[in-house]
């Protein structure tokens, strides 16, 4: 029998919605921390033909935590009710999907804004506005353009000018829109962008006065259409790096090394130059088993004088999710954090515990000016997803504050909520949160504090 490795080990669906209160912890959980640890991921529902079934594209569940006053209040995982996930619930549909061609549960990212909160995918599907505890009240407009696009799941909030920045694609459509909302989520402007072939644009950049693109040569394929994820690698597309003014107008690309983009740590400006951070996917990039790519964290230095771009690796150890501290976004910094991750054979079924493609055991700390890096390991099964930056109360330094991640604890078959020290970060943690039940590795999330703002929408 054909294993899905993308449906066993650490990847696994959980079949269940669960509520827990007053959880349980080791350790200390620092005072301040008033707000939400959020986290979504595909979690598919009902699946036909489990050999054929790619891991993006299932159901997003989102599983948070609740802190407060030194105690973890509540835990919740819940499926984001797109129209199909609330018929196979027996459950009425919570408001209608504006194209009924793109009814899917976002699974991609989740945030907060101006004291709502947004689960979020890319190519046109509308963002999923959910209450505060993680139900779904149904699809909305943040971001949405008379041209149909629409906030993209990795849209930037820039806390120095207080504007949320995004770059969305279409599927089939030879053009991106650059979407600019003020801290409410309204759209003041829209800049539309020509990207011949229809790139996948999953993520960007921003400096304090540039819009960075990455225009790949992972293409839209309309004969790919039926397999839910219809682009491929393109030998013939020369990849290319964009700069845009943040107030719209022309283009200038510069071509690089045939690579996928995965995601970016951070960009700035440094005099002519322009610093863009990246995890970094090789030529040749499957997008249906992204778990056998080796992704490594790369810099490119663009210098807009000369019309170069310079390539480095800044570490080559295999890694994605990369995130900064939220306070640095689009301005010179000096650390990063992201998930290291193992290639292990695949599973051989549900109960075997190696834990699958693309498999994370660590969270990385980069020293970008020193050129190091630090590793927290979580033993060999321990599994861990991105880890989010949350600032200290008062904090006396960039890295002063903690790294959260949700991290698979193979002795109790359950999930941890684990807060590493950022400055102390081979340390023991300095709380693990015990929840119920398994977190399945998934995608990206953020610490949404008690007040409106998160920390990357």
């Amino acid at each position: 029998m054909t294993i899905n490795r993308y449906l066993s080990g650490s990847f696994a669906p959980v079949t269940e919605e669960v509520t827990a209160l007053d959880l349980p912890f080791t350790g200390r959980i620092p005072a301040h921390l008033n707000g939400r640890y959020l986290r979504i991921g595909p979690n598919p529902l009902g699946i036909e033909d489990p050999a054929a079934h790619i891991w993006t594209l299932g159901s997003g569940m989102v599983h948070g935590v609740r802190i407060r006053d030194g105690r973890a209040e509540w835990y919740r995982n819940r499926w984001v009710r797109s129209g199909s996930v609330a018929d196979r619930l027996g459950e009425p549909r919570r408001g209608i999907p504006f194209d009924e061609r793109l009814d899917m549960a976002p699974n991609v990212q989740v945030a907060g804004l101006a004291g709502r909160t947004f689960a979020l995918i890319e190519g046109g599907i509308r963002p999923y506005e959910l209450t505060y505890d993680l139900d779904t009240v149904g699809p909305c407009d943040l971001g949405v353009t008379p041209e149909g696009y629409s906030a993209n799941a990795h849209s930037i909030f820039d806390p120095h000018t207080r504007e949320l920045h995004s770059l969305a694609f279409l599927y089939g459509s030879e053009h991106v829109q650059h979407i600019v909302m003020d801290e409410t989520g309204t759209v003041v402007r829209t800049t539309l962008i020509h990207a011949p072939g229809n790139p996948y644009m999953h993520d960007f950049a921003l400096t304090e006065h540039h819009v960075i693109l990455f225009d790949a040569p992972v293409l839209f394929s309309a004969a790919h259409l039926p397999t839910g994820v219809p682009f491929v690698w393109d030998d013939s597309h020369q990849a290319r790096v964009g700069v845009m003014p943040r107030t719209g107008g022309e283009v200038r690309w510069f071509e690089v090394a045939p690579s996928l983009v995965g995601h970016t740590l951070n960009a700035y400006e440094d005099g002519t130059d322009i610093v863009v951070d990246i995890v970094r996917h090789p030529e040749g990039f499957n997008i249906r088993d992204f778990g056998n790519s080796r992704p490594t964290l790369d810099r490119w230095r663009i210098d807009l004088a000369a019309g170069k771009v310079r390539e480095d690796r800044l570490d080559d150890r295999t890694q994605e999710f990369p995130r900064v501290n939220s306070h640095c976004v689009a301005r010179p910094y000096r650390y990063g954090y992201s998930a290291a991750v193992e290639l292990y054979a695949p599973p051989t079924g549900p109960t075997d515990p190696r834990p699958g493609p693309g498999f994370s055991n660590a969270l990385l700390k980069h020293d970008v000016v020193r050129g190091t890096t630090e590793a927290h390991e979580f033993g060999r099964f321990g599994a861990v997803g991105e880890g989010v930056f949350v600032p200290a109360e008062s904090p006396a330094a960039e890295d002063d504050g903690y790294v959260m991640a949700y991290v698979h604890d193979p002795e109790r078959g359950a999930a941890d909520l684990v807060i590493l020290s950022a400055q102390d970060f081979t340390g023991e943690p300095v709380a693990r949160i015990h929840l119920p039940v398994r977190v399945p590795l998934g995608l990206h999330g953020n610490w949404v504090p008690g007040d409106p703002w998160g920390s990357r929408p």
